[in-house]
């Protein structure tokens, strides 16, 4: 029922697609990006609930008030405090551990707005914890949301990240001038 009503929202009433050519891992990371604008999360959400998937997300816990926090936890929320320096890696990785199912979507901007310095927490909760990194990319050019390629942590982050930021780079969020992969940054 669930993902009938969201595939009707999503392709018939936003008129959004879907491309999927990525298999549902019992655990993995999913890097979505680009994201610039409040309607990501909606749009992904649906998108998610419309093919049928699971995910849970971190959001900043400034977020996270009454009632709103509350319907975030039930999405799958976990809120995030960013100011504070904490083992949010190896938290997750505890997590991953101990469950049979593990999905959670992550934005490597952790910013709506432009950040060529993306976080790199993705990376190395799926390296640590040994599972794929989904890179999931939504295209507000196309209102195409995109899950078909797969990224294993091979350990040279570098050679890593700059294959998902090239990736990436074909294609333009909601706000695309909020946008950058940074690749120049990583000669």
């Amino acid at each position: 029922m669930k993902k009938a009503i969201c595939s009707f929202i999503y392709h018939k009433l936003m008129g959004w697609k879907s491309v999927v050519k990525v298999e549902e891992y019992d655990k993995q990371i999913i890097c979505a990006a680009p994201h610039t604008s409040n309607w990501d999360f909606i749009i992904g959400k649906l998108f998610y609930a419309a093919i049928g998937r699971e995910t849970g997300f971190m959001m900043k816990k400034e977020w996270f008030f009454f009632p709103l926090g509350s319907l975030l936890r039930a999405m799958g929320g976990i809120p995030v405090n960013r100011g504070k320096k904490n083992s949010m890696v190896e938290q997750v990785v505890a997590a991953i551990e101990n469950r049979k199912k593990f999905s959670l979507a992550i934005t490597p901007e952790a910013t709506r707005s432009r950040n060529p310095h993306w976080k790199k927490g993705f990376y190395y909760i799926a390296m640590k914890a040994n599972i794929p990194i989904v890179l999931v990319a939504i295209d507000y050019s196309t209102k195409t949301i995109t899950s078909e390629k797969v990224v294993i942590p091979s350990g040279d982050i570098e050679k890593d990240m700059r294959e998902i930021k090239i990736y990436y780079s074909q294609f333009k969020g909601k706000n695309p001038e909020n946008f950058t992969t940074g690749l120049n940054d990583l000669t």
